[in-house]
Parts: structure tokens; C-alpha cells; sequence
């Protein structure tokens, strides 16, 4: 049964690429939220730029995967998931980045840990240091078998590169 719907996903790589894209995108932005807003990490000025691809390349993909369905012209096709693949190197190359800032191997923007609006009330200034986490762009928050969000992002964006590029392979492939 497995083998059949595996082998069903198959002949239909658009649909699959596009799919997976979305949903792991996504996915992906709903895990920095989470961390975010439940966790209270607050991302540093190099992990808001990070979620830029996935702000350009979930869209993309929700559309790829409608434009597969109802069988999409080949170039619009292949332009989507080349522009997705293009995004998600970038992002991969400033995932690369940002962990080595943060590994110490070099040094990261000046403004790594965003800018400063108001203090207001040195006592609402207190409180409001105690409840939240500001990390630097040169210090990890959060590190799961010691890899930084950073590092996990760098394994996702070239994941979904990757599928990009077979969904613009199979784009280049197909006659519609």
C-alpha cells in the first residue's frame, strides 16, 4: 500500500515538490513563531532576514501546487521553483553565516542585537528584561544536540533548494 501511493507521489513531482515545499515552509515559520512568541525568544536582526525566503518561497509554493493541479504552463512552472531554489541557496548561505557568527569563526553586523526604541521607566525596563530573551546574533538562544536555529535553518533551506530544483527538474520535463 505504501509502495503504491509512493510510487502515485512520483508521477506527479510538481505536485509533490510544491506540496512539500509549502507544508515544510511553513512548518518551518510556525517553529520560529512558537519560539518567538510562546518561548519569548526574540530573533535578532540575521533570523528576521532568514524568514525572508520562506515569506517569499510558502506563497510561491501554495501556488505551484494549485498551478500542478490545473496543470500550469511549463514556464511559469519552472520560473516558480527556479525562484524558490535561488531563495532558498541565499537563505542557506546566510544560515551558513549566521552560525559561524555565532561559532565565534567570524564576526557578525554591528546591530546584532536590534535596535533600541525607548527604555521608558527603569522599573518597566526591569520587568521587561526579566520576562523576555534577547539573544545576539553571536550568541545561540536555543541549541538542540548542540546545533543553534541557525544551523537547523541551514539543513531546511538546502532541503527545500533541493526540492525545488527536482520540481523545476520535472517542470523542464513535462509537455504542458
Amino acid at each position: 500500500m505504501l509502495k503504491k501511493q509512493f510510487t502515485h507521489a512520483l508521477a506527479r513531482p510538481r505536485t509533490v515538490a510544491a506540496a512539500v515545499i509549502a507544508v515544510g515552509g511553513a512548518l518551518t515559520i510556525a517553529s520560529v513563531y512558537f519560539f518567538q512568541f510562546v518561548l519569548g525568544y526574540q530573533p535578532c536582526p540575521l533570523c528576521l532576514e532568514q524568514r525572508n525566503a520562506f515569506y517569499i518561497s510558502i506563497p510561491l509554493a501554495a501556488l505551484l501546487w494549485v498551478g500542478a493541479e490545473y496543470r500550469a504552463s511549463k514556464k511559469v512552472m519552472l520560473a516558480g521553483f527556479v525562484m524558490i531554489a535561488l531563495a532558498m541557496v541565499w537563505n542557506t548561505g546566510l544560515s551558513v553565516y549566521h552560525a559561524g557568527v555565532e561559532w565565534k569563526l567570524w564576526t557578525g553586523p554591528i546591530d546584532c542585537s536590534g535596535p533600541i526604541k525607548s527604555f521608558g521607566s527603569a522599573l518597566d525596563l526591569r520587568k521587561s528584561l526579566q520576562g523576555i530573551h534577547i539573544p545576539r546574533c553571536d550568541e545561540a538562544a536555543w541549541r538542540f544536540l548542540g546545533v543553534s536555529l541557525a544551523g537547523y535553518d541551514v539543513v531546511v533551506s538546502l532541503a527545500l533548494a533541493a526540492i525545488a530544483a527536482w520540481g523545476a527538474r520535472a517542470s523542464l520535463a513535462r509537455h504542458t
